[in-house]
């Protein structure tokens, strides 16, 4: 084999484990929806404001001590960012 081969046959093994931990990854970002959003409908009866700006310092606070890299707390910091963006804009079910 040459080493275009082996170069191309390592590629498609590492995309086919890209494409596996994607898949975990959308299938963890639904089940953390739906946590999300059961906190949503409970918020009213518990008194509380749908938007807490403590709790998400709390969550990028929380994701940077998970991170061993080669992300940096920043990139987190704005992927979380974005999810709770997007949080925010869906609708309860």
């Amino acid at each position: 084999m040459s080493e275009k081969d082996t170069s191309l046959a390592e590629i498609q093994e590492h995309r086919a484990k890209i494409d596996e931990i994607d898949r975990q990854i959308v299938a963890l970002l639904n089940k953390r929806a739906g946590h999300s959003l059961v906190i949503r409908g409970l918020k009213p009866g518990a008194h509380l404001g749908l938007y807490d700006a403590k709790r998400e310092e709390e969550i990028f606070a929380k994701v940077s001590s998970y991170n061993e890299g080669p992300l940096y707390n920043e990139n987190l910091r704005e992927i979380y960012a974005t999810i709770l963006k997007i949080m925010k804009e869906t609708p309860s079910v």
